[in-house]
């Protein structure tokens, strides 16, 4: 058996990979073509075509900029599947071009075999679009449990496999306490996200700060460049420490903080809030109350007692190693009005989504100011029942997109309900042990009559 492969983005590429090495469990004479990233190709072959360094684009002006590349794209992958007639087709979320990929090719080919993994969010922004889905795919593999109704409904046969994501995340669960004393920083994982969110993350720093001195803050960078875009923020917000050396000795220390960003631990004097005391300035003036960690989000969410968070697959995350947290989300006006007009849903977040409720307080655009969410915050800080009922949430969410059946309130562990304030990494036992890619390779060979390993 055949199957073409398309993925178009990184995570997808990671996605791809899982799934194809559950498909050669099941079955190691199945062959793989396509296009995707590395990851794919290595397991494929090099047959399989690696575009992901193209491929991958942010923002509609770069989508529009490539416009004649991706234009030869589709055709040379319309193409290679006409001619190589693969057994089915799958498709891996990125949408833009995978959706007309699939409207082209039912058009080409009514008897080709279209499954959608990881389908996209019309749900949130056009759920007219269900039913033209359904004309030209056959089946989609759902990460969310709510998804597979909305399909259903509209005539497009849908399977719900559980989250890939879990599948990462347990690969990365550590054991220890969380410090009570460390809030965890998560501004996003993009340039322009960050520039908007990080700003007033500080400000809720010092209100923090302020109110509890003996907190540290520590900040999830996804990258050096993120790293250095974060030192340069925190630089202006510097409160000028006065050195018995004089400003030389200071300007030296500032910069040694911006070079120490690029090795992943910038350690930031916080600025000091009008009004702050003497005494209180010269006791913190060189301590390092804010760092910044690269490629250190799982660890931090682990570590961290509360964190504030920029909306996005992060919150999932975050739900997952059951760190409590506020959500954030800022973006420039224009772009969230515009947003406004297409989204339909009641929460921004998706562990409230999935909850179907505010699990995680929401703080967007025009409310997210920095008294708000630093009073969000000191809740979870003090109130141990408040933490108990949203860890209780995480684990029911979490459950679900594991494809195992969970209700707020199981134990957690023998004679403990929820969560105390310390483990990060006790999860309750699940029904369905399988992962997502597995069920997904079940679902593909299920398509085809095939025995199961």
């Amino acid at each position: 058996m055949t199957i073409y492969f398309v993925a178009g983005e990184v995570s997808a590429d990671n996605h791809g990979a899982a799934l194809m090495r559950c498909l050669r469990e099941l079955d190691p004479g199945l062959k793989f073509i396509g296009r995707g990233g590395p990851q794919m190709q290595e397991i494929a072959g090099n047959q399989f075509k690696n575009w992901i360094g193209d491929a991958a684009v942010l923002g509609l002006w770069e989508v529009l900029r490539k416009y004649g590349y991706f234009r030869e794209q589709f055709r040379e992958t319309i193409k290679e599947i006409l001619e190589s007639k693969p057994d089915t087709v799958v498709l891996i979320d990125y949408p833009g071009f995978n959706l007309r990929l699939a409207r082209a090719l039912r058009k080409k080919s009514r008897r080709q075999k279209i499954i959608y993994y990881i389908s996209p969010q019309v749900w949130a922004w056009n759920r007219g679009r269900i039913k033209r889905m359904a004309r030209s795919i056959d089946l989609v593999l759902c990460i969310f449990p709510f998804e597979t109704d909305l399909y259903n409904e509209s005539g497009l046969r849908a399977v719900f496999v559980g989250h890939p994501m879990i599948e990462r995340l347990q690969a990365n669960k550590l054991d220890g306490e969380r410090d009570p004393n460390l809030i965890g920083l998560f501004p996003g994982s993009r340039l322009r996200e960050v520039r908007k969110i990080f700003p007033v993350i500080i400000e809720t720093a010092r209100l923090l700060l302020q109110s509890n001195p003996t907190l540290r803050f520590q900040v999830a960078a996804a990258s050096d460049e993120l790293a250095r875009e974060m030192t340069q923020t925190l630089n202006p917000h510097l409160h000028p420490l006065p050195s018995p050396k004089g400003e030389e000795t200071r300007q030296a220390s500032n910069e040694l903080q911006r070079m120490s960003a690029i090795e992943g631990m910038t350690g930031t004097p916080l600025p000091l809030l009008r009004g702050e005391g003497r005494a209180r300035g010269e006791a913190s003036q060189n301590s390092q109350v804010i760092q910044i960690k690269i490629g250190e989000t799982a660890a931090l969410m682990q570590r961290a007692f509360v964190g504030i968070v920029a909306s996005g697959s992060a919150t999932l995350e975050a739900a997952y190693f059951r760190m409590p947290f506020v959500l954030l989300y800022k973006v420039a006006v224009p772009t969230y009005l515009a947003a406004r007009l297409v989204v339909n849903v009641k929460y921004l977040g998706m562990p409230n989504l999935l909850a179907g409720k505010e699990v995680v307080p929401e703080f967007i655009q025009h409310r997210a100011k920095p008294a708000a969410i630093a009073k969000a915050v000191q809740l979870l800080m003090e109130d141990a029942r408040a933490r108990e009922r949203m860890i209780s949430e995480f684990d029911a969410i979490v459950g679900r997109l594991q494809g195992a059946a969970l209700s707020p309130g199981t134990s957690v562990t023998a004679g403990e309900g929820g969560s105390p304030s310390g483990r990060s990494a006790d999860r309750p036992s699940l029904v369905d042990k399988s992962g997502a890619s597995e069920r997904a390779a079940q679902a593909i060979i299920a398509e085809f009559g095939e025995p199961l390993a």
